[in-house]
C-alpha cells in the first residue's frame, strides 16, 4: 500500500510540468486527493463494510468533483489530471500509470449485473471528455483522444479517435502521452481520399468526353450485368487503368470498418 501511495505521488511530478513542490501537490491536486480517499474507501469495500465506503466516495466527489465508486480497482501511479467531472464505475479496472483527464467517463451501458465497466491496461491515456462505455478491454499503451466515445475493445499500442471511436495504428512510433495535439484526424483523411477519388473520376469523364465517338468503348447491359466489347479493351484500359470504381481506398476501408473496432 505504501509503495502504491508513493507511486501516486511521484507520477504527478513526472507528468505535470506545473507541479513544483510536494506541499502544493498534496493540498492542491484534487486528483491525488480523490485517489487517496478512494483507496481507503476501496479497502473498506473489500472488507464488506456497508454504507461507509459510499459515504467516503460521495464526500470525495463533493470535495474534488471526481466520482469513483469504491468498488473500482485502481493500479499504482494513476494520475487524474484536474479531474472535474470524472466518473469511474463500480466494476472498472484501471491499470498502472494510467493518465485520465477531466470529464472522462468509464461507465456502463445498462442495468446488467456483474462486470459492466471497462478494464484499462497499463500506461493508458484517456483524453478530456472521452467516454469508455461497457465491459470493454482496453490494451496497454492505448491513447484515447479527447471527446472520443469508445464502444468496443481496443488492442494494445493503438490510438483511438472519433465518435464512435476508431483505431489508428501508430506502429514503430513512440508518442509522448502529453502530446494530445498529434492525434490523427481519421475523418479528414477519409474526406481527402473521397475528394481525390472524385477528382480522378472527373478526369476520366473529361477524357471520355474528349474521345471521338467512333473510338469510345461500346457497353452493353444484359440481365443487369455490364459487358465491354473485347475489341475495345485497350481503349477502356487507357481511360480507367488507374483505379476501379469498385475498389475503395485503404483509408476508406479502415474508416468504414473501424480498423478493427
Amino acid at each position: 500500500m505504501l509503495s502504491t501511495l508513493i507511486a501516486d505521488f511521484r507520477i504527478i511530478f513526472e507528468r505535470d510540468p506545473a507541479a513544483r513542490n510536494w506541499l502544493e501537490v498534496l493540498f492542491c491536486y484534487p486528483g491525488l486527493q480523490a485517489l487517496l480517499l478512494h483507496r481507503f474507501a476501496h479497502w473498506l469495500y473489500v472488507l464488506g463494510l456497508p454504507f461507509f465506503p459510499r459515504l467516503i466516495s460521495h464526500t470525495a466527489r463533493f470535495l474534488t468533483g471526481i466520482e469513483i465508486h469504491p468498488g473500482a480497482q485502481m493500479g499504482k501511479g494513476v494520475f487524474i489530471d484536474h479531474g472535474m467531472g470524472v466518473v469511474i464505475g463500480e466494476t472498472a479496472i484501471i491499470g498502472n500509470y494510467a493518465l485520465i483527464y477531466q470529464g472522462v467517463t468509464l461507465g456502463g451501458t445498462g442495468k446488467e449485473s456483474g462486470k459492466r465497466h471497462p478494464t484499462l491496461g497499463e500506461n493508458v491515456v484517456v483524453g478530456a471528455g472521452a467516454k469508455v462505455l461497457g465491459n470493454l478491454l482496453i490494451g496497454n499503451n492505448v491513447r484515447i483522444g479527447a471527446g472520443s466515445v469508445v464502444l468496443r475493445d481496443v488492442p494494445s499500442d493503438c490510438t483511438v479517435v472519433g465518435v464512435p471511436g476508431r483505431i489508428v495504428h501508430r506502429s514503430g512510433e513512440r508518442v509522448d502521452p502529453l502530446e494530445h495535439g498529434r492525434l490523427p484526424d481519421s475523418e479528414a483523411q477519409v474526406i481527402r481520399a473521397l475528394v481525390d477519388r472524385i477528382e480522378n473520376l472527373e478526369q476520366q469523364l473529361q477524357t471520355l468526353q474528349q474521345t471521338p465517338v467512333e473510338t469510345q468503348v461500346p457497353v452493353a447491359t444484359f440481365a443487369g450485368t455490364t459487358h465491354i466489347n473485347p475489341e475495345f479493351s485497350s481503349a477502356w484500359d487507357a481511360v480507367s487503368l488507374k483505379t476501379s470504381c469498385r475498389t475503395r481506398d485503404r483509408v476508406i476501408d479502415e474508416f468504414l470498418d473501424g480498423s478493427g473496432i
